[in-house]
């Protein structure tokens, strides 16, 4: 049986992505394939290696994930 993994992101891109509502640095959950920004105590999703960086999709941080 075959494992399904997701998508990689390019390691260069999460270089340069910040938040969008910040402009602060992210932190990449690779279990979660989410793009974590701690001051704005939002994820935003990674959808087929692609980040979706619109604060409409990220979902809010409660005080245990942040």
């Amino acid at each position: 049986m075959s494992e399904t993994r997701a998508p990689e992101v390019d390691p260069k891109l999460l270089e340069i992505l910040v938040c969008p509502v910040t402009r602060t640095t992210l932190r990449y959950d690779r279990e979660r394939q989410e793009l974590i920004s701690d001051k704005a105590r939002l994820a935003f999703p990674i959808r087929d290696g692609i980040p979706i960086m619109l604060a409409e999709e990220a979902r809010s941080l409660d005080d245990e994930q942040a």
